[in-house]
């Protein structure tokens, strides 16, 4: 047995019992699938769409009104020199969207076409459009109720979930209640750092690496565990410096990596643009009227909304983390800021990807379907991006190889700042213990090298997606706070006066 079926193995009970009790699904009465088994709704989706559609309404609709607004606050038009904070606006958005924009819009986007069909892509940009209200409230937040916690470093933040989920309790005289979801908050943080931020991106970047060298007959074919220890090493080279050293490196990788796949999806389509009207139509058609008639429906959506919730994290708290660091004393201004994270994240990185794998026809080749047990057994994840970048740019799955090795990396820098902090709110921010959960998280990369893809996923869904059960009670708790905070902010803009009361840093 080689050393990477050993740890894939060992691996797999671990991803199983956490995937069947963290995604318990409900039975939807009258639905099945294709293979004519029940449809279920998992309770972790309904619970992050509900949030998303009640806080789009509930602020009347922020994330269309206010979107150019959010585009000139990450310009600088409205800074004010001496504001306290770690990053600027830009490096706290590229840190946080290093963490998003990463192998969730290549192997993600791959994975729901796989599972539900063109019509998940559909459902995956109508979350990311919902989810930047939700990503814009627990942003704000994150500004509002940061600490600086560490004695030894005065200027050092740290923001989260876990503070203002503590904070928000403990200011209605209900500590308790704010101290336990912050706890459990922080608990599914660490597990969605070493899942989703970790094993997921590792896992994906061997993977794809293997299929340009060789794939079956690649030398590294059984040698997970060594590109996961190379890996590692790079990893720990730049987390070892903390956050700024993180943001100095995220914020020149984003824009670069970015730029390149965009560049190269956009030319994709360009050279299939006769064959666009009629990918457009199949990703609507299989939304709103899929062959397999109701099943089919509600299975796109499903997974659709599981997919774009692991893509842009709106609801999961993470940005949070991060832009609780920006250089600013408004929380409401950066929370606009944050809310560009899902807009370009999902709905613009995302489409190009849907289109590039249907306008190829390579979604034909990457249908799976979800067996009795939910295993995602057949799934394709960035192979079959790479796939329909071949078939029209011969040599693109040279580049794309180092474009996804990019993206992992930059996320795996940024989940580990999101586990560290998480690490250090329970135990205390002190040295040894950012260094011995680097440590850990440096050591889980070779085990996502070496375990398949659906363990992988099956774990990381549950691990990340459950960051949002405790975070968005908090959320809608404190949701009259926010849409206060607000009004007093816009308010300021229009007087531009000075800001006082609720709406600056708690």
């Amino acid at each position: 047995m080689s050393i990477d079926v050993w740890i894939n193995e060992q691996f797999a009970g671990i991803s199983g019992a956490v995937f069947s009790v963290l995604f318990y699904g409900v039975p939807i009465p009258g639905v099945m699938d294709t293979a004519g088994e029940q449809v279920t709704a998992p309770l972790l989706l309904l619970w992050l769409a509900a949030a998303s559609l009640f806080f789009t309404f509930y602020l009347g609709f922020i994330n269309i009104r206010y979107f150019k607004h959010a585009i000139d606050v990450l310009r600088g038009k409205y800074d004010a020199p001496g504001e306290s904070g770690q990053l600027g606006r830009f490096q706290a958005l590229a840190t946080s969207l290093s963490g998003t924009v990463g192998l969730g819009n290549i192997a993600g986007v791959a994975a729901a076409i796989s599972l539900g069909g063109p019509g998940a892509a559909f459902w995956m940009m109508v979350m990311g459009l919902f989810g930047m209200s939700t990503k814009f409230v627990e942003v704000m937040l994150g500004v509002k109720y940061l600490h600086h916690g560490d004695k030894d470093d005065p200027e050092k933040v740290s923001g989260g979930p876990m503070y203002y989920l503590r904070d928000i309790f403990a200011n209605r005289n209900i500590p308790y209640v704010g101290h336990v979801l912050a706890a459990i908050f922080a608990i599914f943080c660490i597990g969605g750092a070493i899942g989703g931020g970790n094993m997921f991106q590792s896992n994906q970047a061997y993977g794809q690496f293997v299929n340009v060298t060789g794939g079956d007959d690649s030398w590294w074919s059984d040698k997970g565990w060594l590109f996961g220890l190379i890996l590692a090493f790079l990893v720990g080279l730049v987390i070892i410096g903390g956050i700024k050293s993180i943001a100095r490196v995220t914020s020149k990788l984003v824009p670069v990596m970015g730029g390149i796949y965009l560049l190269a999806g956009i030319l994709v389509i360009i050279m299939n643009l006769p064959d666009i009207p009629a990918a457009l139509v199949t990703i609507f058609q299989m939304a709103l009227a899929p062959e397999a008639g109701i099943g089919g429906f509600v299975g796109a959506l499903l997974v659709g909304v599981q997919r774009a919730s692991f893509s842009n994290e709106a609801g999961l708290g993470s940005a949070a983390i991060v832009h609780s660091t920006a250089k600013t004393n408004q929380p409401v201004s950066q929370g606009f800021v944050g809310m560009l994270g899902p807009f370009i994240d999902t709905v613009v990185i995302c489409t190009i990807t849907a289109l590039v794998i249907v306008v190829t026809g390579a979604w034909q080749e990457g249908k799976s379907v979800l067996d009795a047990g939910g295993s995602l057994g057949g799934l394709r994840g960035v192979e079959l991006t790479s796939d329909a970048f071949e078939t029209t740019i011969p040599g693109s799955r040279y580049v794309l190889s180092l474009v996804v090795f990019m993206f992992a990396y930059s996320t795996l820098l940024t989940w580990s700042y999101y586990g560290t902090k998480a690490v250090t709110y329970l135990f205390g921010e002190k040295r040894g213990v950012e260094v011995t959960f680097k440590l850990i998280f440096c050591g889980f990369t070779v085990v996502g090298t070496s375990a398949t893809l659906g363990n992988v996923i099956d774990f990381t869904d549950a691990m990340i997606l459950s960051m949002a059960i405790p975070n968005l009670i908090g959320l809608y708790f404190v949701a009259p706070e926010v849409k206060r905070d607000i009004k007093e902010y816009i308010q300021y803009i229009k007087n531009n006066g000075t800001l006082t009361g609720a709406a600056s840093k708690a």
